[in-house]
């Protein structure tokens, strides 16, 4: 295979003929019969491998952009390779010395910095077997962070090429004995630049490359079941469900509560009006018995409804599902209940309430282990009070994000059209908050071509036209408005 000669040298110590290696290398990259990529590519590519010995400097092979001069300090994007002499090459994707261009509009871009996280996060979740094999820093263009000095303490066998070149390096690989390894990271992070340049595989390579950005892509929008949601809760008592509009948070719960326990349990929504009385309990009136009139008495709120039937039959489980669970004050709404909020606590903890509601309760509360708690939210409410630190910190929290298996199962050809242009759209430029408002799957379901047309630009539109008025997507608002004015015109 084309990069075979190029994991060889990875895995080699030292830098014996480093310049003719890294050239058979570098040249076995491009154009058939083996090549990788299009011969096209080679031509706004460079190698640079100077010939020296780590006694020297710090040797490296660099493919960086080929306006760069052919000799001294380069600049921009580039694949780099660092050998040492008891180990095997370092390798990683960097920034010249000299600064961003060419290439300030791909390191700029939220995407390419998001992209890189998201192979760093694969690999050392599929291929580190419990070890961090790789690194990538959250913006390529901070030349003025280097390496954390945690990292450079666990791989101190590159402790010179940190020193030298720390700032500039964004992604790190670290080769293990294993060459498979080794040559899915190099494939990566090369197609990924390939990619920022332009250029795709080969078709002899494509279905390799097409599989290898499956993996990692999955990375960026990770898929949640209800059977891990279910042992979360099991094993955690409250957890949260948060996504973007249309990710079917509110659907998973209720199959959730219908399936795994078995409808013992019951769905509250949450919002703005909600208090403290409705939730935990308060005064309420009621019916006098002896009179025409009403007179308040303490009345179980939700909360305290679930607990008595939980502890009706404390040998099941029992679910309380509370829908938009951040649309109310929760530091108000729970007042000093939130202390009962700490699973598998040492010891039972006991709240005093205000009033004697009588049994179960009386005047003391509790929450039983067989009640479980689980809350939705929707990312992309901005008007609405966020979380805060006390109450996150009892919750566990789980992304859940649109499925294009979904999309693809359930959506016709135009829908799913739709989806990849505005998923795209959001890959590439939206920043790490608005990314949590790209639509969910939902939006994209409709398997008639007809009324996909109409549920786009009446479900879909008007979603992307308050995102724009609110101002959540003002860094990439032309692309938006280009998608709305491609959507509007069908």
């Amino acid at each position: 295979m084309s990069l075979d000669t190029l994991v060889d040298i990875v895995h080699t110590k030292g830098t014996d003929k480093w310049r003719d290696r890294n050239q058979e290398a570098f040249e076995a990259l491009f154009g058939a019969p083996g090549g990788r990529y299009p011969k096209a590519a080679e031509k706004v590519t460079a190698l640079r491998a100077p010939e020296m010995s780590t006694d020297d400097g710090v040797p490296f092979a660099a493919y960086i952009h080929v306006d760069n001069p052919k000799s001294g300090p380069y600049s921009g994007l580039s694949f780099v390779i660092f050998p040492i002499e008891d180990g095997p090459c370092l390798v990683g994707l960097g920034v010249g010395t000299q600064g961003l261009p060419p290439d300030e509009a791909i390191l700029g871009r939220p995407g390419h910095a998001r992209k890189v996280r998201a192979i760093v996060d694969w690999l050392n979740k599929d291929r580190g077997n419990g070890k961090r094999i790789a690194w990538a820093k959250h913006d390529p263009t901070r030349t003025d962070i280097s390496i954390p000095d945690e990292l450079q303490k666990e791989w101190s066998s590159y402790a010179s090429i940190f020193k030298r070149y720390g700032r500039e390096m964004y992604a790190l690989f670290v080769p293990s004995e294993d060459k498979q390894c080794t040559q899915v990271a190099i494939a990566s992070f090369l197609d990924l630049m390939m990619e920022e340049r332009g250029f795709a595989p080969m078709n002899s390579a494509a279905k390799d490359a097409e599989q290898l950005r499956t993996r990692w892509f999955a990375e960026l929008m990770p898929q949640t079941t209800e059977d891990k949601i279910a042992a979360l809760l099991e094993n955690r008592g409250y957890v949260i469900l948060q996504g973007p509009p249309g990710t079917g948070k509110t659907r998973m719960a209720s199959k959730l509560l219908h399936e795994h326990y078995k409808d013992r349990g019951q769905t509250i929504q949450f919002h703005p009006n909600t208090s403290y009385e409705n939730f935990i309990g308060g005064l309420a009136p009621v019916q006098a018995a002896d009179t025409l009139g009403l007179q308040f008495r303490p009345t179980a709120g939700f909360l305290m409804q679930a607990i008595a039937d939980a502890k009706a039959q404390p040998e099941l489980s029992f679910l309380l599902h509370i829908d938009e669970i951040n649309r109310a004050d929760l530091g108000k709404v729970l007042g000093e209940a939130i202390l009962l909020l700490e699973w598998k606590s040492d010891s039972p903890r006991t709240v005093r309430l205000p009033y004697d509601f009588g049994p179960p309760f009386g005047s003391q509360l509790q929450l039983p282990a067989n009640l479980h708690i689980l809350g939705t939210m929707n990312t992309a409410d901005r008007s609405i009070a966020i979380v805060d630190l006390a109450v996150r910190r009892r919750f566990g929290f789980i992304s859940i994000w649109p499925d294009q298996g979904t999309v693809e199962k359930y959506g016709c050809a135009l829908m799913q059209k739709a989806y990849r242009d505005i998923l795209s759209i959001f890959v590439e430029y939206a920043s790490d908050d608005a990314f949590q408002l790209i639509p969910g799957h939902a939006y994209f379901l409709e398997s008639d071509e007809t009324m996909a047309k109409e549920r786009l630009k009446t479900n879909l539109a008007p979603l992307l036209d308050e995102y724009l008025s609110q101002g959540f997507v003002g860094g990439f608002a032309e692309d938006i408005r280009s998608f709305l004015q491609w959507l509007r015109s069908l």
